[in-house]
């Protein structure tokens, strides 16, 4: 990010990206939420079918079957599932996000979870958790129109000065004081 400073505030730069009429919208579902994803995606058939459509796993499949259009199937979430969709939010494949998430039952893959979450928000890219809030998404006038959302330009992160310090350079012993050789057994 590039802040710029003056009068006392710091502004930070932004990119614009733009998003398309058709969206690509990753949908994703914890194994006790699939129903209520199914349901919704029922529901919205028509507003999602003129979409390019990702989904992990399972829930791909499933929604694939009863859609009978052709969605992108990933990874189910445990097998790497979440990490590909946040891959593919970090190289701006995917616009929309929609999870249903199960906050009451713990996850072995949480800490996949925890970092899809983040990608989006890094990205700016809209969220839906929960019904409610994908049907103010999916029926939003933004949806079916081109967007052009801010990002902060990432360009001076990426570009910065890492530090090289002394202690890189040397062994993990010679920090310490002792010697880093090995010794035989005899």
């Amino acid at each position: 990010m590039t802040p710029i400073q003056g009068k006392g505030r710091i502004r930070v730069i932004h990119k614009k990206i733009e998003m398309g009429h058709d969206k690509k919208i990753a949908l994703v579902a914890h194994d006790n939420k699939k129903s209520d994803l199914l349901e919704w995606a029922k529901y919205n058939l028509d507003l999602l079918a003129h979409h390019k459509i990702y989904a992990t796993g399972t829930t791909g499949e499933i929604l694939e079957q009863e859609f009978g259009f052709k969605i992108t199937k990933l990874q189910s979430g445990p097998l790497g599932g979440d990490q590909q969709i946040g891959a593919k939010i970090a190289d701006g494949e995917i616009d929309f996000l929609i999870f249903f998430w199960d906050p009451l039952e713990p996850q072995p893959h949480d800490p996949d979870v925890k970092a899809l979450l983040r990608m989006a928000v890094v990205w700016n890219i809209p969220i839906a958790c929960n019904r409610a809030s994908a049907d103010f998404m999916i029926s939003s006038p933004l949806m079916d129109g081109d967007y052009a959302r801010l990002v902060p330009d990432y360009d001076g992160y990426r570009s910065r000065k890492i530090p090289r310090e002394e202690r890189s350079q040397q062994g993990p012993m010679d920090s310490a004081g002792g010697d880093n050789t090995v010794k035989g057994s005899g």
